[in-house]
């Protein structure tokens, strides 16, 4: 089997003239005209590195729709072999949030949700977040999110995990919940809370895999084996830049095989 990317996007021109996309592209050693990938780029992109299926996400944040809902939808249906989506909300405007969730994620063509938290600066245990919560886990869905710290000029608390993600785990013990970009600096609590949530899972988008923390690779080879998801952050990150030092991780081929496509199968239901 191929792998899968659970953390990846086909940016659009609104989302490009973000502010904030320039330092996070000056992150990841890229210049030039904003990334407005195609799907035959995504799809080269994917095919180059064995990517099997790409989860792509749609974003919301205070001023508006980046990547709507309906343009997710029309992207997985331009190659529905390859692509899923996860759906987003305007998290404001909490029943339209539930209504918004309920229509668009099926389980099948929309696999989950996706929220960012440094993007509304308010932390996943915020009371506007738990309309969300309670809606994912009416329709057995993963809520994916961001931990650690953020690539753009913003503040990086909200992804801290412990106290605002313990919280949110306490209160919704059913929620499974994929929190993306690895944690740095906080790998320890996000160790915590895999030992003490088991619904609690993590991926490595943002991350070429030869750049995670030392204790975090440890952690994969431990209790995190069947926690840790492979995601890249296209078009940020490509999946060959992610993945061509994975030999250097000295996994075995279970664990290799849990992190590039069985957990996500398992969690996604792919």
């Amino acid at each position: 089997m191929g792998a899968i990317d659970v953390w990846s996007q086909m940016t659009t021109e609104r989302m490009a003239k973000a502010p904030w996309l320039e330092t996070l592209l000056r992150w990841t050693d890229q210049s030039g005209d904003p990334l407005i990938p195609s799907t035959e780029s995504t799809l080269q992109a994917m095919d180059a590195a064995g990517v099997d299926i790409s989860l792509l996400s749609a974003w919301h944040g205070p001023q508006g729709s980046l990547i709507s809902n309906e343009e997710v939808s029309d992207q997985v249906d331009s190659a529905p072999d390859r692509f899923r989506g996860l759906a987003t909300v305007e998290l404001t405007n909490p029943m339209q949030a539930v209504r918004d969730i309920r229509q668009w994620v099926d389980g099948k063509k929309f696999v989950g949700v996706r929220v960012v938290p440094w993007l509304w600066d308010l932390p996943p245990n915020d009371r506007r977040y738990y309309p969300v919560y309670a809606a994912c886990v009416d329709l057995d869905v993963p809520f994916c999110t961001q931990i650690g710290h953020t690539g753009p000029l913003l503040r990086s608390e909200t992804g801290r995990p412990i106290p605002y993600l313990e919280d949110v785990l306490l209160d919704f013990p059913e929620l499974v919940v994929v929190a993306g970009h690895v944690g740095f600096p906080w790998i320890d609590e996000l160790i915590s809370l895999t030992i003490k949530f088991p619904n609690f899972h993590v991926d490595t988008s943002a991350y070429a895999v030869h750049r995670l923390p030392t204790d975090f690779v440890n952690f994969m080879k431990g209790m995190g084996s069947r926690r840790v998801m492979f995601g890249t952050n296209w078009p940020m990150l490509s999946p060959t830049q992610c993945l061509k030092e994975l030999n250097q991780l000295d996994l075995t081929p279970e664990q290799q095989n849990a992190f590039l496509f069985g957990n996500a199968r398992r969690i996604f239901k792919l």
